[in-house]
């Protein structure tokens, strides 16, 4: 399964990159603007000593808020991106340009909650982790290990909401948490290697961007150039990646997406035989701890 999640969402986000652009160039070109005048006005006279204003020292109190600033409005025009095209390939929507209403503050909203779900599931697993350490030893230090990919897991298994904010479903975490049962590992190890991705393409940008500034003239315009071009870079990467991550895993448990993700008939047939394992391991679980109860209640 977790063979399937991944190659669906990478074909899907191979397929769809001229998608990507065509529906959010009008968020794009603000990115620009954005960037390139925030990385303006934090320029020292000296130019930058680090690709972009985003990487630089902060030394000033005004700078950190500022740039806090620059990232926070970097991830509204992202979500707002991620919005249009995940519109575009699930429901084919044709919107405005620009829009910025209800759904991008409700997805926005969603994505805090499962930040905290993330943050929030790491406390018990610490804790556990550093009983287990205090027991055994070597048995803790792999629950240390283990207790991120586990709150992945979690995080993963409520994530639907975000994709069906977007197409105004109005799934819940916790139907989103009830569709993804027996998904919850293919959809994490999924999660995993696409950040991976990513991070490996923001530091290829990165890269790239440092061999054309030492190749070219380092003016000040230049500069600016780099400086804009880098945090954009890397919304749009991030955009990229978990956009067609999250649809992919909507699609997986909203059957009327299944074509509109390039889920083939045997794709769907085995995460349906997935689920409905997985939902039979549940009910057997209840059943045995039903029994349990009776009989100590007759005792």
């Amino acid at each position: 399964m977790f063979i399937t999640v991944l190659e669906r969402s990478l074909s899907l986000a191979q397929h769809n990159v001229g998608t990507l652009f065509k529906t959010g160039w009008a968020y794009i070109l603000v990115l620009v603007a954005l960037n390139f005048a925030i990385g303006s006005s934090l320029m020292p006279s000296g130019g930058f000593s680090t690709i972009s204003y985003m990487t630089e020292p902060v030394e000033t109190v005004d700078e950190g808020a500022l740039r806090a600033l620059a990232a926070l409005a970097n991830l509204v025009v992202g979500f707002s991106i991620a919005i249009a095209y995940v519109r575009k390939v699930l429901i084919d929507a044709r919107d405005f340009p620009l829009f910025v209403g209800p759904r991008t503050f409700k997805v926005i909203t969603n994505m805090i909650v499962l930040n905290l779900i993330g943050f929030l599931s790491l406390i018990p697993l610490g804790i556990a982790a550093s009983i287990l350490a205090a027991i055994t030893g070597g048995l803790g230090a792999i629950a240390f290990v283990a207790a991120p990919f586990i709150a992945l897991m979690v995080t993963q298994k409520f994530s639907l909401v975000l994709p069906a904010a977007a197409v105004d479903d109005p799934l819940t975490f916790k139907e989103s948490w009830r569709a993804t049962n027996g998904l919850g590992w293919p959809m994490a190890f999924a999660a995993l290697v696409m950040s991976l991705l990513a991070a490996v393409l923001v530091a290829g940008v990165g890269l790239v961007l440092s061999l054309m500034e030492n190749f070219l003239a380092a003016n000040v315009f230049w500069q600016q150039i780099w400086s804009a071009a880098f945090p954009m870079a890397t919304m749009l990467i991030t955009v990229w990646v978990f956009a067609n991550l999250h649809a992919t895993f909507y699609g997986m448990v909203r059957e009327r997406f299944a074509a509109r993700i390039g889920l083939r008939a045997e794709d769907l047939k085995q995460v349906e035989e997935t689920r409905s394992a997985a939902d039979e391991k549940t009910r057997s679980k209840a059943r045995k701890a039903l029994a349990g109860a009776k009989k100590m209640r007759r005792r």
